[in-house]
């Protein structure tokens, strides 16, 4: 899906536009004149129609007229994870924006589960506590170990999907 912003200008006496692309914006922006016959130059970038993923990750970023280019290349070049990445490092851990930084660096881990408490399962499944013998497998108090992960994990979601993740 394509991503389709709008340039609404801060002259309330200029008429806005809808863009789809960098170039399209610096073609429709060169002629843009207010009613006075003045250039128009300061913009309010708004997002209005493309994937929730990107819809999030323009909040995260707080798209404006500065980096929209380097949004529209990221929403383009990166796969959902990087987006992913971006906004938990932006919205949640204070991050700067810098489209140049591999969104593999913010050093987040990502579980793609709805609650602490299947992280727990998938934590004794996986075998981080060590093997544990059948029969005690029905003893053990997930709720429990859930509540201690909830000191270094967080719940979010992101694009309708709710997800954990770990800060390094």
């Amino acid at each position: 899906m394509e991503i389709l912003l709008h340039a609404q200008p801060y002259d309330i006496s200029a008429t806005g536009f809808y863009f789809k692309t960098a170039e399209e914006y610096d073609r429709k922006v060169r002629g843009l004149k207010n009613a006075y016959g003045d250039p128009v130059e300061e913009f309010e970038i708004q997002f209005i129609d493309g994937e929730e993923i990107d819809c999030e990750l323009a909040k995260a970023i707080g798209l404006n007229q500065a980096n929209f280019r380097d949004y529209l290349i990221c929403v383009e070049d990166w796969e959902d994870w990087h987006k992913i990445n971006t906004i938990i490092a932006i919205g949640e851990l204070g991050y700067d924006f810098d489209a140049q930084c591999d969104p593999d660096h913010h050093g987040i881990d990502i579980y793609y589960v709805e609650t602490m408490r299947e992280l727990a399962e998938q934590f004794v499944d996986e075998g981080l506590f060590g093997e544990v013998p059948e029969s005690f497998q029905f003893y053990i108090d997930f709720d429990a170990i859930a509540r201690d992960l909830a000191v270094e994990y967080s719940e979010i979601s992101i694009a309708g999907e709710r997800l954990i993740y770990r800060a390094s």
